[in-house]
Formats: structure tokens, C-alpha cells, sequence
């Protein structure tokens, strides 16, 4: 198949352009022909508060990427979408809302001829404005199928569209250790927040919970802060926790992320809802057992009381037990003990078949649609 892929890709940075470069190194080597349609430009600096590109790449460029779509240019919206016709399918990761103008000038373009699947990784963001809902079903409605991560995003999603919706577990598409992760023995009385920060990641209660956990046990928030930074450390110095918690707000490199893995005890990720997250998985890869809440798919990533423990969402009491349990005698050596680096490839064959075959149902739909126009339609004739 001749596969498009519209997503972000190097110099953009995060968890969405890896996504969209490792599908496309995966649908390469599944045998399609892929092309890469990422952004000049992707968003005005004031919708994205972080860093949004590195000079860096992060893992392997994929090599056949285009750079021609520009928020300010809603022209070249079209004809991005217009030099895709000729593709077998197009997929458009759609990471929020405000790609959706784009998108929707992308189809024009494309017109109903070629399979189009949106690629959610959320159908809705976790903090969401009053615009976000109708964007969302402006596309959805418009596509020929739809590809999600859960099955709680798949029923969301059905409340957007009557269009085809599938559902498939995120592999792992993260940059991983090169070799073998090199760690001392021992407990090293550290823990480990890693990622954007922003309120629905739970930080907040995080931070409560270690104020009534084990005493003598430190933290580390290494991550970009979308607001809330001066709270933040206000709130570390209202529960005197000066001494134990460390900020270093910012992007992380990936050449710096080994070593922060390797400080910590766990990864904790105490959110308060959550669809698909890879950072259980680049916590087993650098060999770090998880805390984490019910919530997404933490649960199926987690196995509780073996390579990682689970608490309630929102629920500072239950983290804080969550966390003392962990640091009980011998607790912390033996979760360690039981996480394995994941095997991915038979998660990425399932995960492309998915993807491929989302169109399909719908494209059929939309051919037997034009049939029936066509035959009601005096005169009518038949399409290319």
C-alpha cells in the first residue's frame, strides 16, 4: 500500500513525533511505501506553552518526510492534501483539537476517493475548552474510520461519529536505552515524576502523598511545566518538603533520561485520568518498577505487587499507602527484580493491522453511499 502519515515528526520533539516516525519505520518495514506529510510550522507559540522543537532528532529520522504544512497557510492545507490522492491511505495523528482546521483543509484536498483514518491519541483532551467537541466531531464525521487507544476513548469517540471506530494498544515509541542499563544495587530512597506537567498528571497529589509517606524518601520532578511552577514550589514548601523534593523544570534530553531512571527507586504516575502513556513502558525499559493509578491503561500495563504497585486516582491517602508499601524491608529489590524490558514487536503487528483495516468498513460505506447517489441521481455518471 502507498501509506501517508500526517503527523509531527523531527525537529518537533515529544511523544507525538515519535509516534508518528517509529509508525512510519514500522509501516516501511511491513512492506508499504510511506511518505511522511509533517509541519513547517505546526502551532502559533501561544497554544503551545513548551519547547516545541530540538536540534537533535531523538532516535531515526524517518528519511522520506515532507515539511510543507504551515499554520499560517491554509492554502497549502489543500494542496498537501491534493498531492495525497493518489495514496492507498492516509492517517492523520491527531494529538488536539487545533490541528483539526488543517485536517479538515487536508481532506478537501484529498477528496472522498482515498481511505482516511484518524489516528487519535486523545478523542478529547484530558483539560478541555468549550471549541474542543465540535472540532473534534467536525473531523471525525469526515474520515473514513477511526483508531484509538482504549476502549473507554473508543466510546467517546462513538459519540462523535457513526463512522467505523477500532481500537488498539499503543506500542512503545519512545527512544530506549542504547545497551544495557547500567544501575548499582541497592535503594536509593528517590522517586521519579518525569513528563509535561500539567493538572490532570496529578503532581499535586503526589507531593501530598509523599508528605505522608515514608520520611526519609526524596523526589525528583523532571518536565516541562504548563503553568503552575511557583505553585508548585510553594506548595513543596508548605508541606516542608524543601529538602526532599527537586524540581528541573524544562524539555529532558534523551541523552539525560538514562541517568534519571537510573537515580530512582520508581516512576510514579499519579494521574487523575489518563488514555495511553508510554511512560510505563520507557520505566521497564530502564528497569524501574512503576506506582502508578487505575486509570487508562496503567492497570493492563502494572502488574500490582509485582513489577509495579496501583493506587486510587486522586486519592492522596492511597498513594501515600501506595508508597509506603513500596519502601517497605526488601520491597523495592524485589518489584526491580520482576520488570522486563517488553518485547513491542508483536504489539506493533497488531497495532498495524488495526490501522490498515480501520478504513475499511468505512470506505465501503462511503462506496456504496456514491453507488446509491449515483443510481438515484438521473443521468448520473459513474465515478473515476
Amino acid at each position: 500500500m502507498r501509506i501517508a502519515v500526517v503527523g509531527p515528526a523531527f525537529p518537533y520533539k515529544g511523544g507525538g513525533a515519535h509516534h508518528t516516525t517509529e509508525l512510519a519505520h514500522r509501516l516501511a518495514a511491513a512492506g508499504h511505501e510511506v511518505v511522511v506529510e509533517s509541519w513547517r510550522a505546526q502551532y502559533p507559540g501561544f497554544l503551545y506553552p513548551g519547547q516545541q522543537t530540538i536540534t537533535e532528532p531523538e532516535g531515526e529520522p524517518f528519511p522520506d518526510t515532507l515539511r510543507r504544512l504551515d499554520w499560517r497557510r491554509p492554502d497549502g492545507w489543500w494542496r498537501a492534501g491534493r498531492s495525497l490522492r493518489g495514496c492507498d491511505l492516509v492517517v492523520l495523528a491527531v494529538l488536539s483539537p487545533i490541528q483539526v482546521p488543517a485536517y479538515l483543509g487536508i481532506l478537501a484536498g484529498i477528496g472522498r476517493r482515498t481511505p482516511v483514518v484518524a489516528l487519535c491519541h486523545n478523542v478529547l483532551p484530558h483539560e478541555r475548552r468549550q471549541y474542543d467537541r465540535p472540532l473534534m466531531k467536525a473531523l471525525l464525521t469526515r474520515v473514513s474510520g477511526v483508531l484509538v487507544h482504549s476502549e473507554q476513548q473508543a466510546k467517546l469517540a462513538r459519540t462523535l461519529t457513526a463512522r467505523p471506530v477500532r481500537v488498539a494498544e499503543m506500542p512503545a515509541h519512545l527512544p530506549t536505552p542504547s545497551g544495557e542499563v547500567e544501575r548499582g544495587d541497592g535503594v536509593r530512597g528517590r522517586l521519579l515524576f518525569f513528563g509535561i506537567v500539567r493538572p490532570y498528571k496529578g503532581l499535586d497529589v503526589l507531593l501530598r502523598a509523599l508528605a505522608e509517606g515514608p520520611p526519609d524518601v526524596s523526589l525528583t520532578v523532571a518536565g516541562e511545566f504548563w503553568g503552575g511552577l511557583e505553585e508548585t514550589g510553594e506548595l513543596v514548601a508548605a508541606l516542608g518538603l524543601k529538602g526532599r523534593v527537586e524540581l528541573r523544570p524544562g524539555y529532558v534530553p534523551a541523552s539525560e533520561v538514562p541517568g534519571l531512571f537510573a537515580a530512582a527507586d520508581a516512576l510514579v504516575l499519579p494521574y487523575r485520568a489518563a488514555t495511553a502513556s508510554q511512560n510505563v513502558w520507557m520505566a521497564f525499559e530502564h528497569g524501574v518498577p512503576v506506582v502508578a493509578t487505575r486509570v487508562g491503561g496503567f492497570p493492563d500495563q502494572v502488574r500490582d505487587g509485582e513489577d509495579g504497585l496501583l493506587a486510587d486516582p486522586d486519592d492522596v491517602a492511597s498513594l501515600a499507602a501506595a508508597l509506603t508499601r513500596f519502601y517497605e524491608p526488601g520491597e523495592p529489590e524485589r518489584l526491580r527484580a520482576a520488570v522486563e524490558a517488553p518485547d513491542h514487536g508483536p504489539l506493533w503487528d497488531v497495532y498495524l493491522a488495526a490501522l490498515t483495516g480501520a478504513a475499511g468498513s468505512g470506505a465501503a460505506t462511503d462506496a456504496a453511499t456514491d453507488a446509491a447517489d449515483g443510481a438515484a441521481t438521473p443521468g448520473a455518471a459513474p465515478g473515476p
